[in-house]
């Protein structure tokens, strides 16, 4: 289950919808098993439909993270124009299998969700909003 900060909600849909209609991604990091902070990374494809983070900008994320004595959860992105379901792409390059890959949707129904991805297999995962 990946709990998060009803803040940390709040401000993806914030970015999705001031990037779009480019997808919008991130980190996400938690303490004491709940997400409470969201680093907004660039989407270095500037693209509608897929992202690449850009390295120099998650090495400072990373050490954000350490300053705050939290630990990397999540990676995210926001789907502009489909639902909050992994495409096959997001699927490849869903490299670490610990890590809750979340997708934010500004489709009909705004809505984000959660996926472990291991092995080409995309499994939901329930969202706690605390």
């Amino acid at each position: 289950m990946l709990r998060i900060k009803h803040q940390v909600v709040d401000a993806l849909f914030e970015q999705a919808q001031k990037d779009a209609p480019l997808e919008a991604c991130g980190y996400l990091a938690e303490k004491n098993g709940v997400v409470e902070l969201h680093l907004p990374l660039k989407n270095i494809d500037a693209s509608k439909t897929h992202f690449s983070l850009d390295p120099e900008e998650q090495f400072k994320a990373f050490r954000v993270i350490r300053s705050r004595e939290m630990r990397l959860k999540a990676v995210y992105h926001s789907h502009p124009a489909s639902p909050a379901l992994p495409s096959p792409e997001d699927i490849r390059l869903a490299f670490d299998p610990f890590l809750s890959y979340v997708i934010v949707s500004l489709d009909k129904e705004c809505s984000v969700k959660s996926f472990r991805i291991k092995a080409g297999a995309a499994t939901e995962e329930a969202i706690e909003i605390v």
